[in-house]
């Protein structure tokens, strides 16, 4: 199963996990990382999860989610039809890096793609060519785990 994790889903673990929503989203995304490591799962890293990561502010975050440009068994770079998929997706309302998140998981024809962006979820659900998701959901809608 291939799977897209954008940058909000990778820093999940460092979010205030008094939450509990944002305690039960990392663990269940630590879980999905421990399947991408097992095999079960396969990663898709692209150029926008890059460049995002490269902004993080916060050096040990941005280090430790690089670690995981080493697991990736798809990697997107940038391209025209990334452009233009991701230019129809703000169409119907994505944001810039979030519609360039998603052309590139699309690109790649990714089963899932994990986020724990509400807005971003509740705009994809507009998109019919990509599944998006939270990582809650992916573990209860996944049936290989």
């Amino acid at each position: 199963m291939l799977i897209y994790l954008d940058n909000c889903c990778f820093n999940r673990p460092y979010d205030d996990q008094e939450h509990v929503n944002v305690f039960l989203e990392t663990q269940a995304k630590l879980y999905i990382q421990e399947n991408i490591l097992a095999g079960r799962f396969k990663l898709v890293w692209s150029y926008i999860l890059q460049f995002e990561n490269d902004q993080n502010p916060y050096i040990n975050h941005k280090h430790e989610i690089r670690k995981w440009k080493s697991q990736f068994s798809h990697w997107v770079p940038a391209s025209e039809n990334i452009v233009k998929k991701a230019q129809e997706y703000q169409a119907i309302g994505l944001h810039v890096k979030d519609a360039l998140h998603c052309a590139c998981g699309f690109s790649v024809k990714a089963d899932y793609f994990i986020t724990t962006d509400k807005q971003l979820i509740k705009t994809a659900r507009k998109i019919t060519d990509l599944n998006v998701v939270n990582p809650l959901t992916f573990i209860q809608e996944d049936n290989s785990v």
